[in-house]
């Protein structure tokens, strides 16, 4: 477990640094490259837990685990990054993919409550959203790379903060590097933490809402918090709201093409307080076009506070 925390921090230095080069290099916003690249890597070990278990018939911790990591990115990833520095939020976010976060939760919520599962009509449904959603993003990519002018030593989302440049070759090799990194040592946390929690009698309910959320959403926590350190607070945000969109549409909707799904009542109670908890952190950034630190304080208390509900049920 120690050895994987320490893939996870190391791989994640690499990752942020190669993507953010990247973003310069092609004159994208680094919030774009946080909401697909970054994105994309950091919900690696969700997609492989969840198919893994759609595949083996265990689909009660493909649903708890993308819901799981869901509340996690948006509580705690979210709250540490503030701790840190004030996560800035630009008024796009606000607008387009934040709302659309919100969405693909309300989403997921009416297709499980409906027929209380997730069926293969239901999760070719998501793919479909989720193919939309990548199209969009390719769009605002292409629109955002016609806007730009990189300035030498001047970040693509127009921050006064430098940004190391890196050939196209060395941009390559710490992404793929630092993904690589960043996925064996999740897996390593998460296959060591599920032997631990299983000693201790927990079920496949609780350990996936828990030990195996925290896991997977270990790559969004460490990538976040090393983008929020070297003031790409840009790509910290929209890794998470992101990988939230990546963990519904394209997580649960591969898993449930794949195999039908059930949707009990704890799915749709955990999947409601994402949906408010993600309407509260809304509502923090429209206030000030920030999350502050006594805001992340307030996540990461009601985060624990979460913890501790599931725990008692």
């Amino acid at each position: 477990m120690l050895l994987g925390f320490l893939s996870l921090t190391k791989g994640a230095d690499f990752f942020v640094e190669g993507a953010a080069a990247t973003a310069q290099k092609l004159k994208i916003p680094s919030f774009i490259i946080g909401m697909t690249i970054v994105a994309m890597g950091t919900s690696a070990p969700e997609c492989a837990v969840s198919i893994t278990a759609a595949l083996k018939g265990n689909n009660q911790l493909a649903v708890s685990n993308a819901v799981g990591s869901n509340i996690f990115n948006l509580m705690v990833v979210c709250g540490a990054c503030a701790l840190v520095v004030p996560l800035a939020v630009k008024t796009d976010i606000l607008k387009r993919e934040f709302p659309f976060s919100i969405l693909v939760a309300v989403l997921l919520l009416a297709v499980g409550v409906f027929q209380m599962e997730i069926g293969r009509l239901d999760g070719i449904l998501l793919l479909a959203v989720f193919a939309i959603f990548l199209y969009w993003m390719v769009r605002s990519a292409v629109k955002a790379r016609k806007r730009q002018t990189n300035v030498q030593g001047v970040s693509a989302d127009g921050t006064d903060e430098p940004i190391r440049e890196l050939s196209a070759l060395r941009c390559i090799i710490y992404i793929a590097g630092g993904l690589t990194a960043i996925v064996l040592g999740g897996n390593w946390v998460v296959d060591s933490a599920s032997v631990i929690a299983e000693s201790f009698g927990m079920s496949q309910n609780l350990i996936g809402l828990t030990v195996v959320a925290f896991g997977t959403s270990l790559p969004e926590l460490v990538t976040s918090f090393a983008a929020a350190k070297k003031s790409q607070s840009d790509m910290a945000l929209g890794n998470v709201i992101g990988s939230n969109i990546f963990n519904i549409l394209l997580i649960l909707g591969l898993s449930a093409a794949i195999s039908p799904m059930a949707f009990h009542m704890e799915n749709a109670i955990d999947t409601a307080l994402l949906i408010l908890m993600s309407i509260e952190v809304y509502f923090f950034s429209r206030k000030d076009h920030d999350i502050r630190r006594q805001e992340g304080i307030l996540m990461l208390a009601e985060y624990a506070a979460y913890m501790v509900y599931i725990c008692l049920r």
